[in-house]
């Protein structure tokens, strides 16, 4: 059992110390998962910039690429994700024989959703013909799909081993693969996008089998590794195969399709508002592009700690170790609130040269700093509910999270948005402020319900 993982006796020490101890334990598990989410979002920046070396045709191409096997892929690694918390929980109850099996199952799932995802993504003509592409943007959008298609399997397959390293506390494990993955992903594509090395130049297209390529070497090391480390000794994936189990695979859905679905309203969420802002003309999409871009670095570290704390609290509900659980669920929330009131505070007083680092535009950096206001006060309620909704599935309650991300995103964000942007109902047309305010207020609502949620509705752990 890794140490980071070893429940505390529950009253030995006062209450601050405790809290103090798993505020560590959470930093030792998220720093390594913090490095792995900044690494796979590298990966999406060194593309757009290389491409956009090579022309606009191949920028543009990559990004409706991107934007059409991320939401996909965002849902299938949501629903992987649900490893993570089953395998913890296993950790924590000392009942190892079933981590394998629970992995094989997780295995089974990415490789039928491997087959949906290229199944998909090399049949997108109709949506390419829908969106009026030029032909050869069109044509590059599809070749860059087509060679990202053959690295599918390799990412799923290290979403679901993802669940194994992380579940049993080695979340190092997964941060060095992806680093990997990164390290190699940046000279592939100099190679495949310019035509070096007695390569053709391949554009977009290259970007395409320069991802493929190193998710794979990743995905095939990963494997090397767990089969040689001393670590995993005891955690042998050809020696303890397991054969599909319809119970194993539905307990996997049943937690991992709510999850999913949730990153998928969101995602979609944002895709959405994009859409509807683009009337309102290149300067103002330009802004809320930038200002959303800004959101989803400094997003990171919260996400980071909401991982690690789904981790933590499903490891100490299987180690019966509940009063420890509640702890660290609630006492994260003043952690989080005070990583997003310090980034509020660092997007009020720098906005103006955060917006200068991105654009040389005066008009585009005047709505991005007044966009950047708003996001300080969206980035607080997003903190907050990302903090309740990763405690929950530590938990393992995921369906009842979803229904209220659901609502809160289009119930509550999407129309109040679309309202305080474009009408007067409410107050004078905002532009594209409006969906900022909208969104917060989305957000609020998340987590209002997810707190109550998580302080008076959660499931009883001993169950």
């Amino acid at each position: 059992m890794d140490e980071v993982h070893q429940p505390l006796p529950e009253a030995r020490q006062p209450l601050v110390s405790r809290t103090l101890t798993e505020w560590r334990t959470l930093a030792i598990l998220g720093g390594p998962i913090l490095i792995a989410q900044v690494a796979q979002m590298a990966n999406g920046v060194i593309d757009t910039v290389m491409a956009g070396h090579a022309s606009a045709e191949d920028l543009a191409a990559v990004g409706i690429g991107s934007s059409l096997w991320m939401p996909v892929f965002l849902f299938f690694m949501g629903l992987l994700g649900a490893l993570q918390p089953i395998i913890s929980g296993y950790n924590g109850a000392r009942t190892t024989e079933k981590i394998m099996p629970a992995t094989w199952q997780g295995l089974y799932i990415a490789a039928a959703g491997s087959v949906i995802m290229i199944l998909l993504l090399t049949n997108v003509h109709p949506v390419l013909s829908a969106l009026n592409l030029e032909a050869n943007t069109a044509r590059i959008s599809q070749g860059y799909l087509d060679a990202f298609a053959w690295g599918i399997p390799a990412m799923l397959l290290m979403m679901a081993l993802r669940g194994l390293t992380d579940g049993l506390g080695h979340t190092r494990v997964i941060m060095a693969f992806s680093v990997l993955g990164t390290l190699i992903n940046l000279p592939l594509n100099y190679m495949f996008i310019y035509g070096k090395f007695g390569l053709p130049a391949m554009g977009g297209i290259g970007c395409g089998w320069a991802t493929s390529i190193s998710n794979g070497i990743a995905a095939i090391a990963l494997l090397v590794y767990l089969n040689r480390s001393t670590v995993y000794r005891r955690f042998h994936l050809l020696a303890d195969w397991a054969r599909p189990n319809a119970d194993g695979i539905r307990y996997i859905l049943r937690l991992g399709v709510p999850i999913g679905f949730t990153i998928f309203v969101e995602a979609s969420m944002f895709s959405v508002i994009a859409l509807f802002l683009a009337p309102l003309g290149p300067v103002i999409v330009a802004g809320h592009q930038i200002a959303l871009n800004v959101v989803s670095l400094l997003f990171m570290l919260p996400l980071s700690i909401g991982m690690a704390l789904t981790l933590r609290v499903s490891f100490l509900v299987g180690a019966r170790a509940p009063d420890t659980a509640r702890l660290i669920a609630r006492s994260s929330l003043i952690l989080a609130s005070a990583v997003a009131l310090v980034f509020a505070i660092l997007l009020f007083v720098f906005a103006d040269g955060i917006a200068a680092l991105y654009t040389g535009d005066t008009e585009v950096r005047a709505v991005t700093v007044t966009l950047l206001v708003y996001a300080a006060f969206f980035q607080i309620a997003d903190v907050i509910q990302v903090t309740c909704i990763s405690a929950l599935r530590g938990y393992k309650d995921t369906s009842v999270p979803m229904f209220i991300m659901l609502f809160s995103f289009w119930g509550v964000g999407l129309p109040l948005g679309w309202v305080l942007t474009f009408t007067d109902w409410l107050l004078p047309a905002m532009g594209a402020a409006g969906f900022w305010v909208g969104l917060t207020g989305g957000l609020a609502s998340a987590s209002i319900l997810l707190g109550l949620r998580l302080f008076l509705f959660s499931p009883d752990p001993a169950k």
